[in-house]
């Protein structure tokens, strides 16, 4: 088995981690602290360890956490177009209560808010927007997910068996 493929499935399945449940609302709140995107890179890790026989390196934690990051970017923002259009809706009507429930309110917040509520930005923003967070996700995955690969990598680490000795043969030299 070559080393690029046993990278790929924990990265996709850590990726998919990562990506789901930081574009699902209010499961996203988790990412205040990037939980998910930490825990998408453990995942991965976890998994990478579950495939080989020997221990993994805190390097191999951190590539695979990386490699789920960036696939977990890609799946965040991909999840997020449909679960937006469904949710928006409820958000608008939201922020429309919140104009009507509003006393004092300083016109430009209201002028936003009324704004928000009737769906009046163009479609080009929309796009823009996820333009943008996919390019947020990537860093903060970046970053991110690699730490919880090397956390993943020292905590699901394979022990190796007592008394085993790691003995490299060598060739005898002849004088």
């Amino acid at each position: 088995m070559s080393t690029t493929t046993s990278y790929t499935q924990p990265a996709f399945i850590g990726g998919l981690v990562m990506g789901v449940l930081s574009a699902l609302p209010l499961v996203s709140a988790g990412n205040c602290c990037c939980l998910w995107v930490i825990g998408g890179g453990m995942v991965a890790a976890y998994l990478l360890q579950q495939n080989r026989a020997t221990p993994i390196t805190p390097g191999d934690g951190a590539l695979v956490g990386l490699l789920a990051g960036l696939i977990g970017a890609c799946v965040e923002v991909v999840v997020s177009v449909p679960v937006t259009l469904v949710v928006g809706p409820f958000e608008r009507a939201f922020a429309q209560r919140v104009i009507d429930m509003a006393g004092n309110v300083p016109s430009e917040w209201r002028d936003m808010l009324e704004r928000y509520g009737r769906g009046d930005e163009p479609a080009a923003w929309f796009v823009v927007g996820r333009v943008f967070a996919l390019m947020f996700w990537l860093g903060v995955g970046a970053i991110f997910s690699t730490l919880g690969g090397l956390i993943g990598a020292a905590v699901f680490k394979k022990q190796t068996p007592p008394g085993t000795i790691d003995v490299t043969p060598t060739t005898p030299t002849t004088a």
